[in-house]
């Protein structure tokens, strides 16, 4: 069973592993993310994260439940507003249920591109589970200071016949931590689309994973959303018939 992160999204966010062996120096772009989808993969979890999206002075804040599985993954929204919504993922499906209409909808086409629940990130974003060294080829460009912090420079660029939605990628790893705290997400002709950045991480069961991000979709004007993790268990039993069609309607 191949694994996948919780967002990839969401994800997309990136730690790498220090347990793999080698001197920095000689450390090259697929090494690094290697590292990369060794830490953000996992088997199972459930987590209960919080979304703020600002668009101009409006400000919209939704909450969710998630659980995950293999390549397969529910979200539920309790916030009032959305409250009984979900989005279910199964492989490379992604399906809609409106608690008001009881209506029940797949996810396709032009759709996939439009934001997800109104934010910065496309539905298309939700629907990566494939890990990064699976679709894209790697490269360690150079090391600049990013804030207080050194960073390792990496640049990705999907390989021939990989079906992602951004052709190339920019990402600054932390040269002490390895952690990346920022990322550039690029399309075909060389157009910045997205930037996320991490803002906070912590150590949640020998990972130090990214507990709030933030994404901003540079087609819109004054636009940005945030990601919060509340809480995030790893490896979690999660029961059988949950990540079904038939979940979605109760």
């Amino acid at each position: 069973m191949r694994r996948r992160g919780l967002w990839t999204g969401l994800v997309l966010l990136l730690v790498l592993n220090l347990s793999i062996v080698g001197a920095a120096s000689e450390l090259t772009g697929a090494a690094i993310m290697e590292r990369v989808d060794a830490n953000m993969h996992f088997e199972s979890s459930h987590s209960t994260m919080e979304m703020v999206i600002q668009s101009g002075r409006r400000e919209m804040v939704k909450e969710m439940i998630i659980w995950s599985e293999g390549e397969d993954s529910l979200v539920e929204f309790t916030n009032p507003g959305d409250r009984g919504t979900k989005y279910l993922k199964l492989d490379d499906e992604l399906w809609m249920f409106f608690p008001d209409a009881e209506d029940l909808v797949r996810i396709s086409g032009h759709m996939l591109r439009q934001g997800f629940m109104g934010s910065d990130m496309s539905y298309e974003d939700m629907m990566v589970s494939d890990k990064l060294t699976e679709l894209y080829s790697f490269e360690l460009v150079g090391e600049e200071t990013l804030g207080d912090r050194q960073t390792y420079v990496v640049e990705a660029k999907a390989q021939e016949g990989a079906e992602v939605s951004y052709a190339q990628r920019r990402v600054w790893v932390d040269t002490d931590s390895f952690v990346p705290w920022r990322e550039e997400l690029y399309a075909v002709g060389g157009r910045l689309l997205k930037v996320m950045e991490i803002l906070e991480t912590a150590e949640i069961d020998g990972r130090t994973y990214p507990i709030e991000m933030a994404v901003e979709d540079k087609l819109k004007q004054d636009s940005r959303t945030y990601v919060r993790v509340k809480d995030i268990e790893f490896d979690v039993d999660i029961p059988d018939d949950l990540l079904s069609l038939d979940s979605l309607t109760f």
